[in-house]
C-alpha cells in the first residue's frame, strides 16, 4: 500500500477524491449587511455551479426543508440580536430537489482590530451516500489502516459523539479541515484529540466551546 506525507492511504484518498463529492464545505456571514459567502464546495452541495451564485439570506432560507426552515430563521435572527455563532443541524433542498441532511458549525468572525463582524466555519453533509458500495469499499479501505492512525480514530470518534455524524462524514470533515488550513492530518487530528481531552466534562454541555476548539485547531499546531 503507498502512503502519502499525511500518514495516510494514497489508495484511500485516491478512493474518496474519485467521484465521491466532497461533503464539507466553508461559509462566512457577516452581520453588519447581512452579507454571506460560500466556498464552492457549499454552493455545490446547493446544487448550484461556483459563481454563478451570490448568497443571500433569502435564499439561504429557500433552500431549507420546510419543516426545519422557521428554526434556521430564529437562529439566523438570534445570531443578529446577540452577535453569537451560528450552529446546528438541519436539512437543505438543493436545486435538483434533492434532500441533503446537514450540519452547520460556526464560530465567530473578527476583524484585524478584534471586533466581532460576523460568524463562520463549514457545512458537512451527513445523508446517506447513495453509492452504498463505495462507500462500503472506502470504510473497508479506511479499516486496514486504523491501527497506524490511532489518533485520527479518536478525533473521528469525538466528531461522531459531538455533532451525532457517522464515520464517512465525520473523516471528510477532518480531510477537508486539513485541506483549507495545508496542515496534515496526523497532527491536526492529535490537536483536536488533546484539546477535547483538556476541555473536561464540561465540554459535552457546551457544544459552542468544541465548535471553537475545533474550527481553531489548525492555529495550535506545531509547524
Amino acid at each position: 500500500m503507498n502512503w502519502d506525507l499525511n500518514g495516510q492511504s494514497a489508495d484511500v484518498e485516491q478512493a474518496l477524491a474519485g467521484g465521491v463529492p466532497q461533503r464539507a464545505g466553508w461559509f462566512r456571514f457577516y452581520f453588519a449587511d447581512q452579507r454571506w459567502e460560500w466556498s464552492e464546495q457549499v454552493e455545490r452541495l446547493h446544487g448550484y455551479e461556483p459563481g454563478t451564485v451570490t448568497p443571500t439570506t433569502e435564499l439561504v432560507l429557500q433552500h431549507k426543508h420546510p419543516e426545519d426552515r422557521g428554526r434556521v430563521a430564529a437562529a439566523i435572527d438570534q445570531i443578529l440580536d446577540s452577535r453569537r455563532a451560528f450552529s446546528n443541524r438541519h436539512r437543505i433542498i438543493d436545486t435538483a430537489g434533492q434532500v441533503h441532511h446537514v450540519v452547520v458549525v460556526g464560530d465567530l468572525l473578527h476583524n484585524e482590530q478584534g471586533d466581532i463582524i460576523g460568524t463562520h466555519g463549514f457545512y458537512v453533509d451527513v445523508s446517506t451516500p447513495s453509492d452504498q458500495d463505495r462507500e462500503d469499499f472506502v470504510t473497508a479501505r479506511i479499516a486496514e489502516i486504523a491501527e497506524q492512525r490511532s489518533s485520527i480514530d479518536q478525533a473521528k470518534g469525538m466528531l461522531m459523539l459531538v455533532y451525532g455524524i457517522d464515520d464517512g462524514p465525520a473523516f471528510d470533515l477532518l480531510r477537508w479541515l486539513s485541506q483549507e488550513h495545508n496542515i496534515k492530518l496526523r497532527p491536526l487530528a492529535e490537536r483536536i484529540c488533546t484539546d477535547f481531552r483538556g476541555a473536561g466534562p464540561g465540554l459535552m454541555t457546551s457544544q459552542s466551546e468544541f465548535d471553537h476548539l475545533l474550527l481553531t485547531a489548525h492555529q495550535r499546531v506545531a509547524r
